[in-house]
């Protein structure tokens, strides 16, 4: 990892992630897999312009499916891994406010 715009891969859009940045403004991040609590917020703040009070970070893991024929297990996705980034109260991200 080289700069601080590596770290931060795309913003994850769900349900979930919706209710969160509505209501507990909780922003949901996909991160580079050598990212840490530290490096998520540094770029945060820094590429956003915004206060972070927490970050936590998740692993999630592959899904996995089997073959109907040999019943062996395939990968069809790739895990990753996500922050969870809290903001400071008021403060908001202009990347989510489109999305209702």
């Amino acid at each position: 990892m080289t700069t601080i715009y590596d770290v931060l891969r795309r913003p994850l859009v769900t349900e979930k992630s919706n209710y969160q940045s509505s209501k507990l403004q909780q922003y949901t991040f996909e991160v580079a897999v050598v990212a840490n609590r530290t490096m998520v917020k540094d770029a945060i703040e820094l590429l956003y312009e915004v206060t972070v009070e927490r970050v936590n970070i998740v692993n999630v893991p592959a899904k996995r499916s089997r073959r109907s024929k040999s019943r062996r297990l395939t990968v069809r996705k790739p895990g990753f891994k996500k922050a969870i980034v809290t903001l400071a109260e008021g403060q908001t991200l202009g990347i989510f406010e489109g999305v209702q």
